[in-house]
């Protein structure tokens, strides 16, 4: 009965865009819904409202007694019952991105089709049920792609921190300070930075003073956003904490 509902594919038609079912040559009419689905899959996105308008109107010029209705609940059941198959898919399953695309194609028909929907026939309890799948499987999507950043963007950190003994802070912090004003033999900036909340940052998460996190705004005041215009709030290493001196090395022949 299906295929009575759908425009055949006219015998040696091989164009590519065609928005009609089945093969050019020769197709097994009990395969219908693969060809279906193939055809869906296939149409560029902005031609599945015409591709709905073109198979209605074949079934009712083949169909005196029908009416859109009917067309529309069976077409909606095809699309709901492939959906609903596609979203209990394993995300592991070998052909999981063909089947991300598809899913993404039969929802954006599901948007379509609700919008055609004079009959309110898509707040039926499957529907609201595929509906709900759908948001589900989404969100599940999400997970594993938040899942995925946070595993890259925690890949480097450790439990383990350099700790200072106490009362060394600012000769670490002046170390760093120093560091920054390094250059190679060939004049260029040894360790580079845009900001200086990378050195704050990087200080706070990777070095404890007496086994006591340090407060980035405790150590903030030292590393002004502008070296040259630094600011009231700016201080300066104190002489006493400035213990050590990072010279270049002398040239060895």
């Amino acid at each position: 009965m299906s295929v009575t509902y759908f425009r055949p594919r006219d015998r040696f038609d091989f164009s590519n865009d065609t928005l009609d079912i089945g093969n050019p040559v020769q197709w097994n009419r009990s395969h219908f819904l693969k060809h279906f689905f193939k055809r869906v899959f296939a149409i560029p996105e902005d031609r599945l409202a015409e591709f709905y308008r073109r198979h209605l109107a074949y079934y009712l010029s083949h169909h005196p007694e029908g009416t859109e209705e009917v067309f529309f609940k069976y077409f909606w059941s095809l699309v709901e019952r492939q959906l609903n198959v596609l979203l209990k898919k394993d995300v592991y399953d070998k052909n999981h991105l063909r089947n991300e695309r598809e899913i993404a194609r039969l929802q954006k028909f599901t948007e379509l089709l609700i919008s055609l929907d004079c009959w309110n026939f898509h707040k039926s309890n499957d529907a609201v049920i595929a509906q709900q799948d759908s948001e589900i499987y989404v969100l599940k999507q999400e997970v594993i792609r938040l899942k995925a950043a946070l595993k890259k963007a925690t890949a480097l950190d450790t439990e383990g921190y350099i700790n200072i003994p106490e009362g060394y802070r600012n000769t670490v912090l002046d170390l760093h300070l120093q560091m920054q004003e390094l250059k190679t033999p060939e004049g260029k900036e040894l360790m580079f930075s845009q900001t200086q909340s990378v050195w704050t940052k990087m200080i706070c998460k990777y070095f404890r003073e007496g086994d006591k996190e340090i407060n980035i705004e405790t150590i903030r005041r030292y590393f002004p956003s502008d070296k040259r215009e630094p600011g009231d709030k700016h201080a300066d290493i104190p002489a006493k904490s400035k213990v050590f001196t990072i010279n270049p090395a002398k040239k060895r022949s």
